[in-house]
């Protein structure tokens, strides 16, 4: 399911983004910060946001299969799908922003 996804790379303009891997998705807003004291630029950021987020979502997809084989217990399945559940929220709620930002600034009179 996920795991076809190959890269976040393939899915967006920008390029590096394949090579970016985090080893905790539950720290998204404190590598973002740290990713804007590094001087990273604003797609890079937003890519390891991606990438973090797609971890996220194989973590749950993984610990459901766990739940269903019987080697994890029913609240480790809870906690791993609400927590790709708030991932994809934010990433939701990220890209209306930038939608509606993109909206406004293509209404402006040059």
């Amino acid at each position: 399911m996920i795991s076809n996804v190959q890269s976040i790379g393939s899915l967006s303009g920008t390029r590096g983004l394949g090579s970016i891997t985090d080893e905790n998705s539950s720290s998204s807003v404190t590598s973002a910060a740290e990713s804007a004291k590094a001087g990273q630029s604003f797609s890079a950021m937003l890519g390891n946001m991606a990438t973090q987020a797609m971890d996220s979502v194989k973590g749950a997809e993984s610990m459901s299969f766990a739940g269903i084989k019987g080697t994890a217990t029913t609240r480790e399945v809870v906690d791993s799908m609400l927590q790709a559940e708030q991932t994809l929220q934010t990433a939701i709620a990220i890209r209306d922003k930038v939608v509606s930002a993109f909206l406004d600034v293509t209404k402006m009179q040059m």
